[in-house]
This record gives C-alpha cells, structure tokens and sequence, in this order.
C-alpha cells in the first residue's frame, strides 16, 4: 500500500537506493574494495535525499542519509567516541557554497559573514587520536560516527603521528581528529610491487590508507607509506581552550601534530571561490589527493549557535572538485607495440569526463592486470585518472556484465607484423619477438630516440616518422642521417622550407653528450639517470660496450637486471652494426672523464639548476656538475647545498632564499666549476 503522498514508485525507488548505498557503504570503508565510483555513490545519495525530503513520509531512521561511514571490524575493538564523529554536506557548484554561506548569515542574523577557515579535502582516514599527559593513548577510526575501531597499535607505527608531543602547553586531555592519507608516490610504488609480486593491487590511495590501517599485524602498516594531518578538535577541557578553529590549528602545530600547510582564513564568498579555483589548479601537483575543499566557520562560539543536523553539522561545508574516477562502458582492447616489443593492453572507452577531461582511451598494464580485473568484453568499468596521470581502469562492476560476454584474451601474434609473441620467464610483458623487423617496434625506436631528452631532434614527429617508416626511407636509427631534402619533399605536409629545416635539425643533431647518446639507443632499463651513471662511470662508449656484466654492476644504481640488458644489447651484432653506423654518421660528444661521485671536487653537495641559462643549457649545466661529483635535484630542499639562478627563476628562488640556500648567478657558476676543474 503506498504512503500518503508518496508514490510506489517512490518508495520503491528509495528502497533500492537504500539497499546499493549501504551495500557500497559496506564495500567502501569495511571490504576496501569498491564497486563504484565515489561519483556514483554521491549521485545516488542526494538522490535519496531529494526524495526523502520530497516525501517526510519516506523517511527511516536507518537510512544511509542518517549514517556516517560503516560500522567497525569484528577484528578490532570498538571504541566510543565522546563527541560524535560526523560527516559533511557537500556543495557542488559555487551557487551551492553561495547558498550555505547565506543560511549561516541567516541562522546567525548577521549581515556580515563571520570568518571562514578553509582547508584542502583530503582524500583518506578520518581518525581520533586521544593524547593524555602529552602522550598518545588511544587512536580509532570514524567507523559510524559514534563507534570505530581501535587501531592504535597500527597509528603508533605512522612517523608524523607524534608519540610524544612538543612543548608543555598541552591540556592534560584533548582529542585531535584529522586524516592518514597515502602520497601518490608512495601509492604508484606499492601498486608496482604488488603487481610484479602478483599481490593485489589497491583502487586508489585511499583505500591503500584503508587497507594498512586495518593490517592486524602493525609491523605491515609500518612498512606502508601513510602520512598525517590534524583538521579538528574533538574532546576537550572546556577551560584554557582556544575560542576559534584557526587558534586549535596553530596549537596542534605547536605540539607536533602536522596540518595542512594549505589552511588559510577568508572572509567572503568571493575568497572561498578564488580559493577553490586556486587548489583546483595546484591539485595535479600536490603529493597527495584531495577530492574538495572544506570551508569552516572559524568562531567555535557561531558554531554553538549553529548546531548540527542529523548527520552533519551547520556550520562546515565540502565543496567537491570534479571526480577523479567514473563509470564507464569498455568498447575494445587493442594490444600496442612498444620499442623494446612488450605488447601493452589499451582500453577503448565510451567517451567519459573525469578528472577535467573526457576519457576514452585508458592503460591496463598487461595480462596479468586484466586476469586480476577479470576483465570481460563490454564490461562496465571504473575509471581513474589523478593529476598527469595516464588514466587506467581500476575496477569492473561485475554485477553488470552480460551473460554472453567474454574474457579479454591476449595475443598469440603480434598484431603489427604477425611474429610469434613471447613471455620471458619472470617477466608480466608479453613480447613481439619481431625485433626490428616489427614496424611498430623501429617506429617507437625512432620516437625515442630522437625524443627532446635523448638526442633532442626537432621537427621528426609522429606522423612523419609513421612516413619514414611505411616508405622504407628508414630501417634503423641510423638512416635518418642519410636522408636528404629532396626525398623528404615527396612526404605529406612536407615541403621545401619544412625539409630543409629538418635536415639541418639532423645536422645539428649530429652534436650531443655522451649521457644522452645512451639513452637515444633505447635499452631496456636504462633511462636518464642510469645512462648518466654508465657515462660517468666508464667515461667511453668504448669502455662501456666492452664491460661485461660484473664491470657493469659496480656503476651505482646498476643491478644485475639493468647490468644484463645492457651487456646483452653491445653484444648484439645487430646493435653494434646500428651504433658504428651512427658514429659513421658523424655523431660524437666532448670527451669525458670517468669521475666517481667520492672523488669529484664538489662531492657531498647538492645542486639545484633553474631559470635561463646563457652559456648552455640546464641539462648540460647539471651534467658538468655531476662530472665534479655534485648530486643534482629538481626541487629545494633544507638539503640543498647551491642553487644556480638564470633569469626567470621563480618559486625555487624564493624558497632558497627562505630557506637560506646559497644562490649563485651563472657568472659565478663558470668561476667556481672553472676553479673546480
């Protein structure tokens, strides 16, 4: 029978959405494997709420609108919290935040709005820590808002949780409440391990953070790369206690409890915008995600006055950044052929917006990940893209694939030439066993190696490299060096002016360091910084192509895997060919002298390179540097030891200056590595 004013159709509709929200709460904060986006769980959950506020008489106390988070583990003990943990509304457009900064005015009767304190979302653990006499006690999760679960033993092993805090000012009893987060660096490195391990992979940092809080051993959270940061308050003496959010915060500093270096106090609806748009910029290149920003009224006095509804309070507001994951409808998998021949998988998708940009292609690593994703044919999928990241499906939602559908199998052949494909006993990859025979394979060869940090060759893009190839105008590397303008002009979009200004990049070409040279050549392993240390370490080609494997292994960072690729390549009488035939060509590079980082005039030090230099470039700057034993960064640091500033030099100059870190022009750059020399 229907509830007066509400239809059946209503009711059924706020039933089924109650069973999917609390099935993917249950995935979501006690599995630590959701089926679905956070976009999706938010759709659905302000679609209840529509209708539950359309229709008081749908409304249930047991409904996920009144809950926050999932109950604790039956592996953990539960805990009370004193004061409830809640959770916040969300606002998804400026007109939203506009709307909840005019109810505060209201609920207030004020015509100016009070101060805000806003902070970045981040993207993790809400946690409890209780501190008595200066010491952790206790630490718990939010769990449902009133009870979580215990895990003190596994917060103990989080290096910026402080054990002890700083300083004698602390009461004799307070709760701090704040979020353990994994940095995407750290995220991208376990997934790395997990997959060559054959080990599971997690969704996203969040659930990384998820999955090693609930460890119950804590010597494994303790080899998890969790961080930090305090946001609130929660039970505390009610004397001697600051009167607003933005004092706790300074407080908390002042004990050694991290906050956010982020957090910043505004006054009107205009500052929190510009705020938005400002982190919505910076995001991409935080270490860490956040999904939003929250927005507090700082006075704790305007906050009593405001209170709290069922779930949230009055006073606090998230407003949401676009996600960063959605779902999404797999068309194909097309397997592609990289330079060193492993075939990778690719997702075609049904075209999505994600992260700030519409999605349609998408990574999926190789075999073994769409065995783990037991990924099928015309399966929806979860989408993730973060930051500069190529975005990759994490997740299938089973429960939607069609009975007829079929799993994605690999390649027996590979799919640009027809070569037989292989799998090297201990590696993921499947291989085109091709070689350069393998179209694919000479054409990624030929991007790479005429790439901007290899051998910096202007104007030979994809398109014309697809040209040389398929024309049979170049066969290996070397080839291109032969090519003349007169041949180039029968190409697409290739005429006289273009073709002359190609071959004269080629020529110019001709000049390079011996670092990148190794690199150009394409072998497995060796990307920058290891052709640097192969170059510095033997000094030669020469010496390097004659080293065998043992020689190889002394160079730093060169494993026996990398020390393998690289004997086995100078081995190659095909290599060796290509390489005598570039030389040929005229390729050559100031000599070297084989200097190890202990024995250099500038070993110890740290050197940071920025702004425009006259004299050369930066990356020849950093190369003459390390020549001299120096260690070169890309960012300032305490540990920075120099920073050269050409013109342009922007926000690491301002940092080294703070930081007090010698700053040196070019001028006295060339005195100082002439004097060294």
């Amino acid at each position: 029978m229907a509830t007066p004013g509400a239809t059946v159709a209503s009711q059924e509709e706020a039933s089924d959405l109650r069973h999917k929200l609390e099935r993917w709460n249950h995935e979501y904060h006690v599995l630590d494997t959701p089926s679905v986006p956070d976009s999706e769980y938010d759709k659905a959950l302000r679609r209840l709420q529509a209708l539950e506020k359309s229709y008081p008489e749908l409304w249930d106390p047991a409904s996920p609108t009144q809950r926050v988070g999932a109950p604790p583990l039956e592996a953990f003990d539960s805990v009370a919290h004193p004061v409830p943990m809640l959770s916040l509304d969300n606002a998804f457009s400026d007109e939203e935040l506009a709307g909840f900064l005019r109810r505060v005015k209201d609920r207030l009767d004020v015509d100016i709005l009070p101060e805000l304190v806003a902070e970045p979302k981040l993207d993790g653990i809400a946690v409890s820590l209780i501190y008595r006499d200066g010491v952790l006690e206790r630490a718990a999760t939010r769990g449902d808002g009133t009870h979580g679960e215990d895990i003190t033993q596994n917060v103990r092993t989080i290096g910026s949780v402080p054990l002890r805090l700083q300083g004698e000012d602390w009461p004799e009893y307070f709760e701090a409440r704040g979020e353990i987060f994994m940095p995407r660096e750290g995220f991208e490195a376990f997934n790395e391990r997990a997959r060559a391990g054959g080990e599971k992979t997690f969704v996203n940092p969040r659930n990384a953070a998820a999955g090693s809080l609930r460890q119950l051993d804590s010597r494994v959270t303790a080899q998890r790369p969790l961080e930090f940061c305090a946001y609130a308050a929660g039970e505390h003496p009610a004397d001697a206690w600051p009167q607003c959010h933005w004092d706790v915060l300074q407080h908390f500093k002042s004990w050694g409890l991290p906050i956010s270096a982020h957090a910043r106090r505004l006054k009107t609806l205009d500052d929190c915008v510009a705020y938005y748009e400002e982190l919505a910029v910076e995001r991409d290149r935080l270490p860490f995600d956040i999904d939003g920003i929250v927005y507090k009224i700082d006075s704790f006095a305007a906050q009593t006055e405001l209170g709290f509804v069922a779930r949230a309070p009055r006073w606090a507001i998230a407003r949401k950044f676009p996600a960063q994951e959605a779902m999404t409808r797999l068309l194909s998998v097309e397997f592609q052929v990289g330079r060193t021949g492993a075939i990778t998988p690719v997702a075609r998708l049904q075209p999505v917006f994600v992260g700030g940009v519409t999605v349609s292609n998408a990574t999926l690593h190789n075999m073994d990940e769409i065995a783990r994703l037991d990924l099928h044919s015309d399966d929806s999928v979860v989408i993730r893209r973060a930051g500069d990241v190529i975005p990759q499906v994490v997740s299938v939602i089973a429960e939607q694939r069609k009975s007829q559908a079929a799993p994605i199998v690999g390649p027996s052949s590979c799919p640009v030439c027809g070569s037989p494909v292989v799998r090297v006993e201990g590696e993921t990859a499947l291989r085109c066993s091709g070689g350069l025979v393998c179209p694919a394979q000479l054409k990624a060869a030929l991007r790479h190696f005429v790439s901007r940090r290899a051998m910096d060759i202007d104007g030979l893009g994809e398109k014309l490299v697809e040209q040389l190839v398929d024309r049979g105008l170049v066969r290996n590397v070397a080839d291109l060096f032969a090519l003349q303008a007169g041949a180039l002009r029968d190409l697409e979009r290739m005429g006289e002016k273009s073709s002359n200004k190609l071959v004269a990049a080629l020529e110019a070409g001709r000049k390079t360091t011996l670092p990148r040279f190794i690199f150009a050549l394409g072998i497995r392993e060796v990307g920058e910084a290891t052709a640097e240390s192969l170059a510095l370490h033997f000094g030669s080609l020469e010496a390097l192509a004659a080293a065998d494997t043992e020689a190889l292994e002394t160079v730093p960072d060169v494993g026996p895997v990398v020390a393998q690729h690289v004997q086995q390549f100078f081995a190659s009488p095909r290599n060796r060919a290509v390489v005598d035939a570039l030389l040929a060509a005229g390729i050559s590079w100031p000599a070297v002298a084989p200097v190890g980082a202990e024995d250099g005039p500038l070993a110890g030090q740290t050197w940071v390179v920025t702004g425009r230099l006259e004299s050369q470039s930066r990356d020849e700057a950093e190369a003459l540097l390390k020549s001299l034993g120096a260690r070169t960064a890309k960012s300032v640091s305490a540990k920075t030891s120099v920073l050269l500033a050409g013109p342009g030099a922007g926000s690491k100059l301002a940092k080294a200056e703070t930081l007090g870190v010698e700053v040196i022009d070019e001028a006295a750059f060339l005195q100082r590595v002439g004097a060294s020399s």
